[in-house]
């Protein structure tokens, strides 16, 4: 007598179907009635946005027409693309474009690795008081006004009586005029924004190492492995998707870099290298009246930082696996 297995019965899946939208509804009141509180804790973030950031952007329609005050911006002539070409057309178009690129990109090159490093040799550090000084040593210029650091670097760096000079008067060489020197003014900018914005930097990487699995330092000590090959193995994985989403925000905005410190480092010795999109928009839609100009100079800023936001995230979402939208 042979026993004959029966295979069994399949299940047809049925395909997954959206819910109607009456249910939708309904599920929206009932969440409405639950957690009201919730809700009314995002009308005024929301009513911000809307007011300060979307609506304006209406008004980005400026670029395509020629400013008349008495007409207003709806009511001015349109002109198309006009002020875009009298900008690519400009002779200082190239000049702009590459001060803003190199000052940006150096700024991200130099203090993206700085405040992971720092990060890390906090994490590492045992000595509670020590690692708290060193904390607050570097978070406290964080919160210094953008203008009173640039009159410290001015200070410092003066010919004549900045403490840099006379520390290099003592070994016998001659005062630098640095601000007036253009091929310091990035180096000065760029550390300077550095010796600022470090130590805050660093404080969102210590919250991520703070979230790695104790249990992974555990197994690499039985492993063998030393501080610096646990800080390459475990730590470092362990904060990468917070590095590659702060990295790739970075780069987004590598076109809009601030205009506070480029402006107030500015002289006429160092304009060919301080001269960036920022200071020129200032320059030509406030003090030269020429809103439809400098609209449209911003308008172009602002797509180039999208695209290359969009192209570097795209790059870190293949090579890592971790982007802004996951």
């Amino acid at each position: 007598m042979t026993l004959t297995m029966q295979p069994p019965p399949q299940v047809r899946s049925t395909p997954s179907r959206r819910r109607p939208a009456g249910s939708r509804l309904r599920a929206l009141r009932k969440s409405l009635r639950y957690h009201w509180q919730l809700y009314l804790l995002l009308v005024l973030p929301l009513l911000y946005f809307a007011i300060f950031k979307y609506i304006p952007m209406s008004n980005g329609v400026l670029a395509f027409k020629n400013y008349n005050v008495v007409a207003g911006i709806w009511g001015s002539e349109w002109v198309g693309w006009a002020n875009f070409s009298a900008f690519f057309h400009n002779p200082v178009f190239f000049s702009l474009v590459r001060n803003t690129f190199l000052l940006s990109f150096y700024t991200v090159i130099a203090s993206f690795p700085i405040a992971i490093i720092l990060a890390l040799a906090l994490n590492e550090v045992r000595q509670g008081i020590f690692k708290r000084t060193v904390q607050m040593v570097t978070y406290a210029p964080y919160f210094i006004s953008t203008v009173v650091v640039v009159s410290m670097t001015i200070l410092v760096l003066a010919p004549r009586l900045g403490i840099v000079n006379r520390g290099l008067g003592f070994f016998g060489v001659e005062a630098i005029d640095y601000l007036g020197d253009p091929s310091y003014f990035r180096h000065i900018y760029v550390w300077s924004e550095i010796w600022q914005t470090a130590g805050y930097s660093a404080v969102i990487y210590l919250a991520a190492l703070a979230g790695v699995d104790p249990a992974l330092h555990e197994a690499a000590k039985m492993d063998g492995a030393g501080r610096l090959r646990r800080i390459i193995h475990v730590d470092i994985p362990g904060i990468l998707p917070t590095a590659v989403i702060i990295l790739v925000l970075g780069v987004g905005n590598i076109m809009a870099i601030g205009f506070e410190k480029a402006f107030l480092l500015q002289n006429p010795l160092n304009l060919s290298q301080s001269e960036i999109i920022a200071t020129y928009v200032y320059k030509t839609g406030l003090l030269n009246a020429d809103f439809s100009l400098a609209t449209a100079v911003g308008l172009f800023n602002s797509v180039i930082n999208l695209l290359l936001l969009l192209f570097v995230n795209v790059i870190a979402k293949r090579v890592t696996g971790n982007g802004l939208w996951s």
